[in-house]
């Protein structure tokens, strides 16, 4: 486990038209995401920043103890580093107003795409995740993950060789 303040990429800026695989855990690994009441208090407040900041989400999971997110710009101003800290800001402090509840831990783990990623098989990779946690059979059974640009059917049918993020990769 990492400890201290992971670094960001020191030659790139985060703004403009990219894609992002983002990792966000909850606060002591708690086990927060377990019924719909929790998820939704802080996915509609992630939803609001990706609106604020010019970003759509590709993509969501929220497992037990942590959030997987794609998200893609949609402007040449979209800043990523300011979406994460209003996302987790916002889905924060009304969590803990509604709950009485810390949600996130500090920092998070980021992986900007680049441009022979395909989107679709990455927002595949992430809605499969709890088949790969044994928490479902099937990606559809899942009931706290979804997307705000395609239909479940169409990511989860996208072709792409893909095998899951980097290994290196970069905290925010």
């Amino acid at each position: 486990m990492r400890t201290g303040r992971p670094p960001h990429l020191k030659s790139f800026d985060y703004v403009g038209l990219h894609r992002y695989f983002l990792t966000f855990c909850t606060h002591d690994r708690q086990k927060h995401f377990l019924d719909r009441s929790r998820v939704d208090a802080a996915l509609v407040h992630i939803l609001r920043a990706g609106k604020d900041e010019g970003f759509v989400i590709v993509a969501y999971c929220f497992m037990p103890d942590h959030l997987h997110l794609l998200v893609e710009a949609c402007s040449e101003s979209s800043d990523c580093l300011r979406f994460i800290k209003r996302a987790k800001q916002f889905s924060g402090f009304h969590y803990f107003r509604e709950f009485g509840q810390r949600l996130w831990q500090r920092y998070g783990f980021e992986r900007t795409l680049r441009e022979e990623d395909a989107t679709l098989p990455v927002a595949r990779y992430i809605l499969e995740n709890p088949v790969r946690a044994k928490l479902v059979q099937n990606p559809e059974e899942y009931p706290f993950s979804g997307s705000t640009t395609h239909t479940l059917s169409e990511v989860l049918t996208a072709i792409g060789d893909f095998t899951g993020p980097a290994k290196a990769g970069h905290y925010v």
